[in-house]
């Protein structure tokens, strides 16, 4: 590089060579172009140096994370209005069962206590516990005010007439439908439609693999029914980590008579006498707690006035239930406590109608002894006042007395998909021409079901 500049400075000098104080001047000047370039290349070299040692730290330091993988942003199945989001979920829930007496409430998946006095064995496969439902959000009422809804359903609604194949085609069941208006900033939210009532504990329901539309202890361990009504839902605030909340509601009549039960003539359709419950309800990290109650009153003379009341006109049905689970560790434990009179109409008094005392509750207790594989044992019982039984049932001939359900369930669990064993065994005490008979089923059962 200096050779060339030295070249391109002497070239229009050369004819100039012999002339000496040119020539000096010329070899000076060459001299300070050589002493520049000199400075230039060790400018470089330094330059040089400084970017080898800033890599040379680079390679000492631990490569950067990766990037984080984008998102991909969780989008409705569709849409039906402007802002208004619809998302699908529901579970597929497929069982094979074996048992030894016909259960109330139907064989296979909804087999709760046996029939008293029935024989015979019985096996098959039931997926009626498939469920369904559309979520609605996005949907603004105000400024201050939005919400959505829920529409759920399964197929405990029946079988498709009494064919020889009606046994393969479940008739769908509606079992919640309600919109949701919420306020965030008050903690307050009504929910408008047909729900689950207070006294059914929603987010204390006991685990099973085959026993999930009726779960196990429905009606015999708890109580709750779903019914159109009003449900005002208030957030309390926080007590250090304890969240609180105060519900209350009023839902639909109902009882088992006089008149229709299909067209509000019953007598719980009365007049203007709801169902009137509340609950409060505190949660933490790993636990749930909650008290309700329950009110109604049922005019047995019926919508019209005229029906015959062979015992008393009208009844008081109320209920207190407390409950509640923890989840230390590798354990859940979940459990609860119910009293009452005359509950029959929310699923109560072993799904019997009268002015009957009544007392209850559940208990289980589950362990994950690996990330996948979990044992749950489960008892319930509920036990109804045998003088009242007596008088509101066919004078003592007929009635159930108590019932005493135990289970033991093992679960693999995996992402979506849960397979599990089950066996349920009852014991249920009835009334036979005033004598006690006892009646003891057992059913054994394998079921998976895949949630989406």
């Amino acid at each position: 590089m200096s050779a060339a500049i030295v070249c391109a400075l002497i070239a229009p000098l050369g004819v100039q060579a012999k002339d000496s104080p040119k020539e000096q001047q010329l070899e000076a000047r060459i001299q300070q172009l050589e002493a520049e370039l000199a400075a230039i290349k060790d400018e470089i070299r330094a330059q040089q140096r400084t970017v080898d040692h800033v890599a040379q730290q680079q390679a000492a330091m631990p490569p950067p994370p990766p990037p984080a993988p984008k998102e991909e942003p969780k989008s409705p199945v569709f849409s039906t209005a402007k802002g208004v989001s619809v998302a699908l979920h529901g579970f597929i829930n497929a069982s094979a069962f074996s048992q030894n007496r016909n259960f109330t409430f139907g064989n296979g998946q909804n087999a709760q206590f046996p029939i008293p006095g029935s024989t015979g064995t019985l096996s098959g496969f039931d997926i009626r516990n498939t469920r369904f439902w559309l979520d609605f959000t996005g949907a603004q009422f105000n400024e201050s005010w939005s919400g959505g809804g829920r529409i759920e359903m399964d197929f405990f609604g029946g079988f498709n007439g009494t064919g020889a194949y009606s046994q393969q085609q479940p008739v769908p069941r509606l079992r919640q439908a309600y919109m949701d208006i919420a306020n965030a900033s008050t903690g307050t939210r009504v929910r408008i439609g047909q729900q689950w009532d207070l006294m059914f504990p929603i987010d204390n329901l006991a685990t099973s693999p085959t026993h999930v539309a009726f779960p196990l202890g429905f009606g015999n361990g708890y109580v709750g029914w779903r019914f159109p009504g009003v449900v005002v839902m208030q957030d309390l605030g926080q007590g250090g980590d304890t969240k609180w909340r105060f519900d209350v509601g009023a839902f639909s009549g109902s009882w088992n008579g006089p008149g229709s039960t299909v067209n509000y003539l019953t007598g719980g359709n009365v007049d203007f006498q709801p169902q009137l419950e509340a609950r409060i309800r505190a949660s933490g990290s790993n636990w749930v707690a909650y008290v309700a109650g329950h009110y109604s009153k049922i005019d047995l003379k019926g919508v019209d006035g005229a029906a015959p009341t062979p015992v008393k006109s009208s009844v008081d049905s109320t209920g207190l239930e407390i409950g509640g689970q923890w989840k230390p560790g590798d354990w859940t434990l979940k459990g609860l406590l119910y009293t009452g009179n005359g509950l029959g109409e929310i699923f109560g008094n072993l799904a019997q109608f009268g002015d009957i005392g009544e007392t209850g509750g559940y208990v289980q207790v589950g362990y994950n002894f690996t990330k996948n594989w979990s044992i749950n044992g489960y008892y319930g019982m509920s036990k109804s006042d045998r003088d009242d039984v007596t008088a509101w049932l066919g004078n003592g001939s007929t009635g159930l007395l108590q019932s005493r359900q135990t289970a033991l369930s093992v679960i693999y669990a995996s992402g979506p998909y849960q397979l599990g064993v089950e066996w349920l065994h009852d014991r249920l005490d009835s009334l036979n021409a005033g004598a006690t008979r006892k009646t003891s089923g057992n059913q054994v059962s394998v079921s998976a079901q895949y949630t989406f």
